[in-house]
Formats: C-alpha cells, sequence, structure tokens
C-alpha cells in the first residue's frame, strides 16, 4: 500500500490532537505502520496547532512535505488557507466554516480575510463542514473535533476500523456518547 499523509490544522484548544491519537490509534489496530508528528507553536494563546500523520505498509519518517498530503482537514477557516501547499493537486481539503480570530484580527489591525474556502474550492477538491452548528445541535460544541474525525474517516474511506471502540478507549467515560455521536454526524455530513 501507498503512504497516505493526513495534514490536520486548528488553533489551540481545537483538540486536533486528540484526534490525531484517535485516528493513529485506529489506524495501528488495523495493521497500518503509523507515525505522527505535532507542532503545537502558540498553542495556548489560540496560535497555530498542526499534526501529520502518515500510514502504510512501512512509513519512515513523520513529516510531510510541501504538496505531499493526501488530505487537509482544517479545524478553523483561516487555517486551511495557511497550508494548503502541503495539499496534493488532486488532494482533499475538509474545511470547518468556523472562524476563529487571531490576536491581530482582535485587536483591529487586520480584517479576517474573505473568500477562503471560494479560494481553495477553485484550487482542490473542498468539502466544507460547519462542525460547530453540527456539534451544537449535539449539545455540546466541545465536539467539533470529532464530527471533523468522521468527515475524515468517510473522505478517506476508513469506515471499516471500529472507531467507537477507540473512542471509548481514549476519552473520558462521561464523554463517549457525546463523541460517538460526533463523529457518525460528521460522517453523515460528507
Amino acid at each position: 500500500m501507498k503512504i497516505k499523509n493526513i495534514l490536520l490544522v486548528g488553533v489551540g484548544g481545537q483538540g486536533t490532537i486528540l484526534v490525531s491519537k484517535i485516528l493513529s490509534t485506529g489506524l495501528l489496530q488495523a495493521g497500518y505502520d503509523v507515525k505522527m508528528s505535532e507542532i503545537h507553536g502558540m498553542a495556548q494563546r489560540g496560535g497555530s496547532v498542526s499534526t501529520q500523520v502518515r500510514y502504510g505498509e512501512k512509513v519512515h519518517s513523520p513529516i510531510i512535505g510541501i504538496g505531499d498530503a493526501d488530505i487537509l482537514v482544517s479545524f478553523e477557516t483561516m487555517e486551511s488557507i495557511r497550508w494548503l501547499e502541503f495539499l496534493k493537486p488532486d488532494g482533499i481539503a475538509v474545511i470547518n466554516e468556523h472562524e476563529i480570530p487571531s490576536a491581530p484580527i482582535l485587536s483591529g489591525k487586520i480584517a479576517y480575510p474573505k473568500g477562503v474556502i471560494e479560494a481553495i474550492s477553485e484550487k482542490v477538491n473542498t468539502k466544507v463542514i460547519n462542525a460547530a452548528e453540527i456539534s451544537e445541535k449535539l449539545g455540546n460544541t466541545k465536539v467539533m473535533n470529532v464530527v471533523l474525525l468522521g468527515a475524515l474517516i468517510k473522505s478517506m474511506n476508513l469506515t471499516d476500523i471500529d472507531w467507537e471502540s477507540i473512542i471509548k478507549d481514549l476519552v473520558k467515560d462521561k464523554f463517549v456518547e457525546i463523541n460517538i455521536k460526533a463523529l457518525n454526524a460528521g460522517m453523515e455530513a460528507v
């Protein structure tokens, strides 16, 4: 099997790293060799966070090069444009239609960029998810990340892995049920 490359990007506090751990665990249980790397940056201050997950028969490095990602999952709209150069021309961009203003935007120094999704849609196969709205309907906006995980799983045809048992193992008991609902909602959204 050819190596597959998944790039997950967002800002601190969105659960990007938890999703990467769930994803990596599932891929390992499915028998793949998996490598994961994470970059926190200024995550605690709302800065950019990225994780890279590579899987296949044998993976030698956890790093995805420019133009090598099969799929880019953006937990925040603007992050998708920051990381777009890492996506293959025939790759898929899964974008959460959710804006989190950075410090310069909040201070009024710059405006949040307009037309991000439209610009990306002109370049690559793009799937837009409003994970905030979906998670709000489920009753907990903190599961937005798992909604996006569901969209990723469906987009990469990884539905034959027992994701529910992995969530049960990696998520606190009181949040398991809502996370499983979020996973399924994300799969249905694409």
